[in-house]
């Protein structure tokens, strides 16, 4: 494993140009309730199994501010804690990430601003390279309430 992940890191570094592979986001149309997952990028610097995941969350604005995302992963991924949460002009969101089994759970300790888009980013996923294609569900919980309220689904192809 640790072989893996060394030869994946030279191969990154090695690489001059990252191919960017467009994935697909199923996500709930009603923009002015709910949150909902908006666009998704795969980073991949070559057939290596070292990706990187990207998706962004759209935060409505007559919606009540999110106080979680959970993210339930694929059986087909390996994901770290090395977690980027980024508003809409690229400043980080202070977070704090806490993994359990295949669940991921962002915590927000400061107030996200409604009318937003956040951009996700798993660093350092490592994905099989023959298998299906990864689908990871997505779900929110707003300030006050612990109802966990479906975002929708991000797609990452394999290569």
């Amino acid at each position: 494993m640790k072989k893996k992940i060394i030869y994946a890191t030279v191969a990154f570094t090695a690489a001059t140009s990252a191919l960017i592979s467009a994935g697909y986001a199923i996500a709930k149309t009603d923009y002015d309730v709910d949150p909902n997952v908006d666009n998704n990028l795969q980073f991949s610097p070559n057939s290596w199994q070292l990706v990187k995941h990207t998706f962004r969350i759209n935060i409505p604005q007559n919606g009540k501010s999110i106080s979680q995302i959970i993210i339930d992963t694929p059986s087909t991924v390996a994901v770290s804690n090395d977690i980027d949460v980024l508003d809409n002009q690229g400043e980080k969101i202070k977070i704090n990430v806490s993994v359990n089994g295949r669940k991921i759970i962002i915590f927000f300790p400061e107030t996200v601003v409604t009318t937003t888009k956040i951009n996700i980013t798993l660093n350092r996923v490592l994905q099989q390279t023959f298998s299906s294609t990864s689908l990871y569900s997505i779900s929110a919980k707003v300030i006050g309430s612990d109802v966990e309220i479906p975002v929708g689904i991000a797609q990452f192809p394999t290569h």
